[in-house]
């Protein structure tokens, strides 16, 4: 089953070394042999597969997802498998969903549901809730479901907050008592194998009830106490997404975790176009310096443009606007309600208007700028594709009026989608050259989580057809080395992210003249009927998962042959220094 001989591909190994034309054999699950010896090296009863015109490379390697909880009614975690991904890492940004005791779990599913776009109803059917309270009793229910894919996952700092301090988690600061109690439970989660400590200080990052995420009411004695409780485990790391205030304020307490830790964080995340240059060099700057300080931190970026559909209905990001908090966080029809009164518009528009450069940038408070997507209501089908600024002057009106009829009579239901930020060639230069210094790393997927918003999940794919193949910005070794090696480094993982003998057999095997992500479209396959952005792949002909098929020719195979990640026996201590 796990034992395979691949002829005649084009081996590109992870490492950035020249491509060539050779054999690799498999034997259970591991890589026996490249080139000459491969036939020799592979069973008599090893799977033949030709290979010819293809690119074998290395499993790709996304170091930030959420599918935390999608891995129990989805083992095969679609649809970043046929984006070539084989190992994951989960967890991120505080919002594990372990430690997690019974009573906790409605709390987590609500939270996870507004921070993280997850459909609440998806959450309750899909997830058994109740049958682990422990990080490694999360563990096992995770092995016992099985998985298609690797997957590694951090301790999120909200799930250990939630646990030690209850209700009062999103209200105040720890004790001194209830910081040792939460480092307790870190140490436990960390010795079952966790990967490492996670964590938020994000403004727009709150949970069900509106209240910021208990990650946000950390005290930096709180943080630095969690940051040294990984550093006495072997094989851990640190991830953050920083908070409010000056960067500056934020590098100083990312550095200053970092080094308590002497481990690298990696932050979240650095978007990338010429209109805010002047913002990614002072924080490229700013985290470089941290060096000083005894700590490294490394920005994640997404490789391609951001693409955000907005939804009235969960008003995530909306609520980030001035004085939109409350009401984007009213029911549905108090929202309807809301959003049909002439003044409450005119409120809600001055209020947008006077939000800061940032979120001009983002489009998001962009009303004549944002295109409908998908809607509901019948008389609304005329408008997709539509630009809300287009249809306004038609009618001598008002965008955000426009844009309000729209969505009200879709009960909040529309697609918005704001202009793309950083889709020109020059966003993509900077991008590239960012990649080739080591100032920051291609990933930030954010997979499983906004799954009405973002469709970052396919940014494998999306890296090699745009930087490699169509823009030339990057070669084919340069590129396939940014998604394998490079962040199977940046976690010290182990016998991954490379083709070498004896190494793990995770490979993806890809037509470089055709690798690229489908056409985006919206997907109801969740539990209890809820929906998703959804896209496959072109090109990728073959993901392959520790010797096993998971993904042939566009189709799952069924197969589970995923592993956990376990830090320090499946990853090596990658320090600060």
């Amino acid at each position: 089953m796990n034992d395979l001989l691949i002829r005649g591909g084009l081996v590109v190994d992870g490492n950035g070394a020249p491509g060539r034309i050779a054999d690799v054999a498999v034997h259970d699950g591991r890589i026996a042999a490249i080139g000459d010896g491969a036939a020799q090296a592979a069973p008599p009863g090893a799977r033949r597969v030709d290979a010819t015109g293809l690119v074998v490379a290395p499993g790709f390697v996304d170091v930030h997802t959420h599918y935390d909880a999608q891995v129990f009614w989805d083992a095969a975690l679609t649809p970043s498998c046929f984006h070539g991904v084989t190992t994951v890492f989960a967890g991120n940004c505080g919002f594990s969903i372990a430690p997690c005791a019974p009573e906790h779990a409605g709390y987590l599913m609500r939270m996870l549901a507004r921070v993280e776009g997850m459909p609440l109803e998806s959450l309750e059917a899909g997830v058994p809730w109740g049958t682990w309270h422990s990080t490694a009793g999360y563990f096992a229910a995770v092995e016992r479901s099985g998985m298609a894919l690797n997957m590694g996952f951090m301790v999120g700092h909200s799930a250990l907050r939630r646990a030690v301090l209850g209700e009062e988690a999103s209200a105040r600061a720890a004790t001194a008592e209830e910081v040792a109690a939460m480092g307790a439970l870190l140490a436990d989660g960390l010795a079952a194998g966790g990967i490492g400590f996670s964590s938020s200080a994000a403004p727009t990052h709150n949970d069900g009830g509106g209240a910021p995420v208990p990650s946000r009411l950390a005290e930096l004695d709180e943080l630095l106490a969690l940051a040294r409780v990984v550093g006495a485990h072997p094989g851990t790391s640190l991830e953050m997404v920083p908070g409010q205030g000056t960067f500056e304020d934020n590098v100083t307490v990312l550095a200053a975790l970092s080094a308590a830790a002497d481990r690298i964080l990696n932050w979240n995340v650095l978007q990338v176009n010429t209109a805010i240059m002047d913002l990614v060099e002072d924080r490229l700057a700013r985290s470089e310096a941290a060096l000083a300080q005894g700590g490294r931190l490394v920005p994640l970026t997404l490789p391609d443009a951001l693409r955000t559909r907005l939804s009235f209905e969960t008003g995530f990001l909306l609520d980030t606007l001035p004085g939109w908090k409350e009401a984007m966080h009213l029911p549905v029809d108090e929202k309807v309600a809301l959003l049909s009164d002439p003044g409450e518009r005119a409120r809600l528009a001055a209020l947008a208007a006077s939000a800061p450069r940032a979120f001009l940038l983002r489009g998001i408070n962009d009303w004549a700028a944002m295109r409908i997507g998908e809607t509901v209501a019948p008389a609304n089908e005329r408008f997709r594709g539509c630009v809300v600024g287009e249809l306004a002057a038609a009618e001598g009106r008002e965008p955000f009026d426009v844009l309000c009829d729209i969505v009200v009579a879709d009960r909040l239901q529309t697609g918005v989608y704001p202009p793309e930020a950083g889709a020109d060639d020059e966003s993509w230069k900077l991008r590239a050259e960012l990649w080739r210094s080591g100032r920051a790393l291609p990933g930030a997927s954010d997979a499983g989580a906004h799954l009405d918003m973002i469709s970052t999940w396919s940014f494998p794919t999306t890296l090699l057809a745009e930087a490699y193949r169509r823009r030339e910005l990057v070669g084919l070794e340069e590129a396939v080395h940014y998604l394998t090696g490079a962040p199977a480094a940046l976690y010290g993982l182990r016998d991954r992210g490379r083709l070498a003998p004896g190494w793990r057999a995770d490979l993806v095997l890809f037509d470089p003249a055709t690798v690229g992500p489908q056409p985006t479209q919206w997907r109801t396959d969740l539990p209890a009927g809820a929906g998703r952005l959804y896209a496959e792949a072109d090109g990728v002909e073959r993901v392959v998962v520790n010797g096993v098929d998971v993904v042939r020719g566009g189709t799952l195979t069924g197969h589970r042959p995923g592993e956990l990640v376990r830090s320090g026996i499946d990853t090596d201590t990658v320090t600060a220094r």
